[in-house]
């Protein structure tokens, strides 16, 4: 079979008992009939992934000077977001 955009073959991999075909140059996913629907079907029987429990905001006053300007970020970690859980649907597009 022939990748639809760069007329690439196709590469076949089987990943958790689901055919995938794939195109090496552009990385072009397809699946064949049928293999939509057992993505589905496993992604339905799947929980939903527990989101991890917040610690509540602490009071009281900083222990050291805070004048920082606001654009300066050294040291400062709280721009960085949280990576996500994976769920299964990850392990077949790697």
């Amino acid at each position: 079979m022939r990748c639809p955009i760069d007329e690439t073959t196709l590469v076949m991999s089987d990943r958790n008992g689901i055919e995938i075909d794939y195109c090496p140059q552009c990385r072009g996913v397809w699946l064949d009939r049928g293999e939509l629907d057992k993505i589905i079907d496993r992604s339905v029987g799947m929980p939903a992934p527990q989101a991890a429990p917040q610690a509540a905001p602490q009071q009281g006053y900083p222990q050291y000077d805070d004048r920082r300007r606001p654009d300066d970020r050294r040291g400062d970690d709280r721009h960085y977001k949280k990576r996500k859980r994976e769920s299964w649907l990850s392990e077949l597009f790697d």
